[in-house]
């Protein structure tokens, strides 16, 4: 087992973190009308054949791509380090 950074987009105004509490933080996103994870779907590439840790990395990149290119300041991320299966042990 390793350990590998894992990043969610979020925005600046939810109170809710979406690894501790992904319910109420969706449920604050789409009543905000912010649609984090619509955004990230639409630049996200699919990730159908991709193992766990580049689908990890894609994520994390897409997430930079927005978070740089906000011009009006509302995203952000969260990260959370986590355990990975990367055939270690």
């Amino acid at each position: 087992m390793g350990q590998i950074i894992k990043s969610m987009l979020t925005t600046v105004d939810n109170p809710y973190n979406p690894f501790n509490n992904f319910d109420d933080w969706y449920r604050f996103d789409k009543d905000n009308h912010h649609d984090s994870c619509e955004r990230l779907a639409e630049i996200l590439p699919d990730l159908d054949d991709a193992n766990e840790v580049e689908a990890i990395k894609m994520t994390e990149s897409a997430i930079n791509y927005i978070v740089e290119n906000d011009l009006l300041g509302e995203f952000t991320k969260v990260q959370k380090v986590c355990e990975i299966d990367d055939g270690t042990e």
